[in-house]
Formats: structure tokens, sequence, C-alpha cells
């Protein structure tokens, strides 16, 4: 979850070896101990490769093991840390890459949400959220009391079982294909209840280590900092965002600098004011929801920000004590089982008696069995106040990563234990589940794509639309996307984009119809399409018959030949005037 605009260092923290400076007279990078013995400083640059190079391994070896990648992601972030290798630290480095990336990764969910389905959202979200907040911290101080901890140490494990972790979510249900399901929508609505709270936590904690600290005082702060970030992005979406990117779209490199350039601002700006880097890079996104240049830019910014993401990762491993996870084993697992069980039960009964179908909330309730990375934040604060020591922070950190790895099972696999769970869960249903939501009620449904929009592919379009077909048009030239002309949704696209076909709602298309000419885009829409599994029929557009050929063979259902298809109409006329009388 969420921290504040200053984030503590992890406690004990490691410093890193000052360097020690050769005897040799060539400048090189090993320090030579009184031992004689040669050891090897890396530097940033040199961390990061050894960084990379384990993430590989780790990620092939999970892959070949047929393991969630992020798993492995964690393995190489322990193995790389100081407990194991030691060859990195939790640097500044790889803290900053790792907030690029999870700024990224927010800013892509917000590209994608819908604001209309956020009052529909709404109770359902707001009622789950503080419901799971209210159940664990209750229940989670009264097994830490029974566990023998004092009072205020208790208060703290339990507030920090309560936050789980948005960047674990997001990325899993994305790499699902699930977080614009239902159960996603209404995941990322109780993360959102989650920012609130994590906030106001982090207040509480800090006005109470202070003695001058005015507590009511912070909590209006926060909520007039948060109104006027609320209304300058809501300002910023409706006037200026569109104007904007139809600028910048000018240039596809230009148009994504803009993009990365914003969320990383917002979030920048959301730090100053008291809030977490998230916030403002999910606030970043919505702002941009409404161009017609959202998909476009959610297909460029997932490889880099998949990239970035490895650095959270890595950082997160490098937080993990293995001598204090081992003295405290006991505590951790019995803290770990009551997070991964107990928080799903508590949203499937709350989603149950809302009248919400057992599958939903099931899917659901497995996105809150896990605790955040801001749940160490949180313990963090408490030992620079003098509240807590470090033993509550190692505890956490153990409970933080064995319920990250469990939850990536049970989320990677949740359809599959659905399945086997089933008969149990129906105690959680209604007879008659009322709650429904219809998530694509105003989203296009277009029979045909047409891809390029000249002059033919105008005149495609039109026909189309003259024939009472459902179309979609997608062109890469901004001024054709903003243009008033079309009677029909058009949004901007490139064909050369590998994830253009994710990009497109080709549910109920019959046929894509590309009229570009030149061969590498359409094969690369040919690709695109065949491997995003959708059954739709492909025609595209050739110059001659060596390149009708070569699309036939990628796959293509029909190719045709622009300049003649508009030539034969007009020789019809003249052999017309060639008829004798």
């Amino acid at each position: 979850m969420r921290g504040p605009e200053e984030r503590p260092a992890p406690p004990s923290p490691r410093a890193r070896p000052r360097p020690v400076r050769s005897p040799c007279s060539v400048p090189c990078r090993l320090s030579c101990p009184s031992n004689g013995r040669a050891r090897v400083e890396l530097g940033a640059f040199e961390q990061i490769a050894a960084v990379l190079a384990v993430c590989v391994a780790a990620g092939a070896m999970a892959l070949l093991l047929r393991q969630p990648l992020i798993v492995g992601l964690l393995a190489a972030g322990i193995a790389v840390g100081p407990e194991v290798l030691g060859l990195v630290e939790a640097t500044s480095e790889i803290e900053l890459l790792a907030k690029i990336g999870i700024s990224l990764l927010l800013f892509v969910v917000g590209l994608k949400l819908d604001v209309r389905l956020v009052s529909k959202l709404g109770p359902v979200a707001l009622a789950t959220g503080l419901g799971q907040v209210i159940f664990t911290s209750v229940v989670g101080y009264f097994i830490a009391i029974g566990l023998g901890f004092d009072t205020v140490p208790a208060l703290y494990i339990a507030v920090a079982l309560t936050f789980s972790s948005t960047i674990i979510i997001v990325k899993l249900l994305t790499d699902k294909g699930e977080l614009e399901d239902l159960h996603g929508r209404i995941a990322l609505g109780f993360l959102i209840v989650q920012d609130i709270v994590v906030v106001l936590a982090m207040i509480v904690i800090t006005a109470s280590g202070d003695a001058t600290g005015d507590l009511a005082g912070e909590v209006v702060g926060v909520v007039v900092r948060a109104l006027l970030l609320l209304g300058a992005v809501v300002l910023f979406g409706r006037y200026l965002a569109t104007p904007l990117t139809h600028v910048l779209a000018r240039s596809s490199e230009l148009l994504v600098l803009g993009a990365v350039t914003w969320a990383i601002s917002l979030a920048a700006i959301s730090i100053l004011l008291g809030f977490s880097e998230e916030v403002g890079a999910f606030l970043a996104g919505m702002s941009l929801a409404s161009t017609p240049y959202r998909e476009a830019l959610s297909g460029r910014l997932s490889t880099l920000r998949d990239f970035l993401l490895v650095f959270f990762f890595i950082e997160l491993g490098t937080l993990f004590e293995l001598s204090s996870a081992i003295e405290q084993l006991n505590a951790a697992v019995i803290f770990s089982l009551f997070v991964l069980i107990g928080n799903p039960i508590i949203v499937l009964i709350i989603m149950g008696l809302m009248g919400y179908r057992k599958k939903v909330s099931f899917k659901a309730g497995l996105t809150v069995a896990q605790i955040s990375e801001f749940s160490l934040i949180l313990v963090a604060l408490g030992v620079t106040q003098g509240q807590i020591d470090n033993d509550v922070v190692g505890l956490v950190t153990a409970v933080g990563l064995f319920t990250i790895s469990a939850s990536t099972y049970l989320i990677t696999n949740s359809d599959a234990i659905y399945t086997r769970i089933e008969p149990a869960l129906r105690i959680f249903e209604r007879k008659q589940p009322t709650a429904s939501v219809d998530l694509d009620e105003e989203a296009p449904r277009p029979e045909y794509v047409v891809v390029g929009l000249g002059r033919f592919g105008s005149t495609v379009l039109q026909e189309l639309v003259d024939s009472g077909d459902e179309v979609l048009g997608v062109d890469f030239n901004p001024r054709n996307v903003r243009s008033d002309a079309w009677v029909v949704p058009v949004i901007y696209g490139d064909a050369e984009d590998p994830d253009l076909a994710s990009q497109i709602p080709l549910e109920q298309t019959r046929w894509v119809i590309s009229t570009l000419r030149r061969l590498e885009p359409n094969l690369q829409l040919l690709s695109s399409l065949r491997r995003s599994g959708y059954q739709c029929r492909v025609a595209v557009a050739a110059d001659d018959d060596d390149i009708a050929e070569e699309l036939a063979r990628a796959g293509a259902d029909l190719v045709f030949r622009p300049l003649h298809e508009a030539a034969s109409p007009l020789m019809d006329l003249v052999h017309g005037f060639d008829v004798p009388e």
C-alpha cells in the first residue's frame, strides 16, 4: 500500500563498503584489504548488470519448473541481497528504478479505468475495503496479543496486516488479462480505500510520536491537499488532455515520452503533497483515459513497465533478513495463514451479503491474501518513532514475502482452485444473487475494423456504415483520429505495434480490413492478430502480386489490390461507351 512523502530507510541498514584506493598505478575497482586478497567493489552499473543476470536465470528456472515468474524474481532479489550473495544492497539506484516502474504500472491502470464505473462499484469497494481493514486489524491484534506481543507492537502488526499490495495484484491480474473483469475492478476499488487508510495511519503514527503534533490539523491538511490534487487532475483531463495529446501524437515517440513525463511528474507532485507515487501516477493515467490514445499508450508502455518492475521485486527481496525470519518463524507462519485464509473469507462474506456471485467474490477475495510492501514502511516508521523494535520489522518482512509468494500461486491458479472448492463456497452466495454490473455497456462492439483511414480506407469505412454495419476505425494519423467527419468511433493505433490487437475490442469482430499498402505493417498486423488468438478474418491490401503472395502465406484470408479495385468501375464505364448502339 502507500506511504507518506518521506519513507524511512529500512531498519538496520547495512552500509555499502567504502572503496579502498588501490596501490596499483592502473585505476581499478579492486580493494586490497590487509589479508592481501583482492575484492571487487561493484558500482551502480555493475550491480544492475549483476541483478539482471540473476533475474534472467531465476526467471528461466521458474518457467522451466512451471512456477510463477514473480516467485522467481522475489527469489532473485533475496539471492542478490545482503543475506545470500551480497551483490547489492537496498541502494538508491535500485529504489529509483523501482519507483519509476511502479509509477508506470499504476499509470497504465489509470489509463484503462472507465470513470463511469466508479459510481457503480463505489459501494462494494467501500464496504469491502473498510470491512476487510476492520476485520484484519481487530483479529490480527488479538492474535498478536495471544502470541505474547505487547500492546503497541501488537497494534503495529495488526495494522500492517491490513494492507494489500497494489503492485503485486495489478501485475498478476494484468498478466492474466483479468484486471478489467468485474472482480479486478472491485479489487482495484478496495485498494483505493486502503490507500486512504494507510495515509491516515501514517498521520496518526507521526502525530503520536510528536508531542506537539496536531492530529486534527494533519487530517484536515490531507483532505485539502487531496481535493486540490484531484481537482487539478479533473480540470486537466477535461480541458487540456485531448488537445495536448493531439499535438504530441504527431510523433509516436514524443507521445510516449510525454505520457511517461506526465506520469512521473504527477507522481512526484503526489509525494510532495504527502501521498505516494502510486496515487499521482494513477490519477495521471485517469486524466488521459478519455483521449483516443489511451490504448496505444498502454500497449507502448507495457514492455518498459515490465522491465522496470523487475527492480521493485529486487528491492523487496533485498529487505529480507533470514536470521530474523528464522527467529520468529512460528509467529510468521501463523500471521501468514491468517492473511491467506482470513482476508479472502471476510471479502467473500461481505460481497455475498451484497448479492455478488460466489466466483466473483472468491476471485476478488484472493487479491487481499497478502500484505503490502508498504506494511514494511509503516513498521519502519514505528521504529523511527521509538515505539517498536527491529524484531517487529523482521516479522512483518517475513510475513510479506511468505504471503506475496503464496498469493501469487493462488491468484495464478484461481480458476482451478475455484473448480475444486466450488461446493464449499455456496454458503457465501445468496440463493438468488442480485448484484450485477455491466462493464461494457457503452464499449464499441464492431463487426468490422478498418485499419488505415486514407482515401481508400475512408471509402471502405463509409460503405460499411451505409450498409448498417457496426464499424470501428483505426488510424495512425492524429488528424484523422480527431476529425469530426466520422459518425463511428475512431481510435489511434499503429499497425506496426505488436500489441495492437490487444488495444482493439475484437470479441465480436467478423473482419479486420487493412487498407495499408506497405508489406511490413500488414505482416505485423497479421502476426499480432493471430498471436492474440482472435478468430476474425483478415483482409489486407497489396500493390503487386509478389506482396500479395507473401501476405497470403502469412495468413491473410483475403488480399485485395486497391488501385485495381478503384480502376475496375472506371473501366466498366469506359467499356460501356464502346458498346455499339
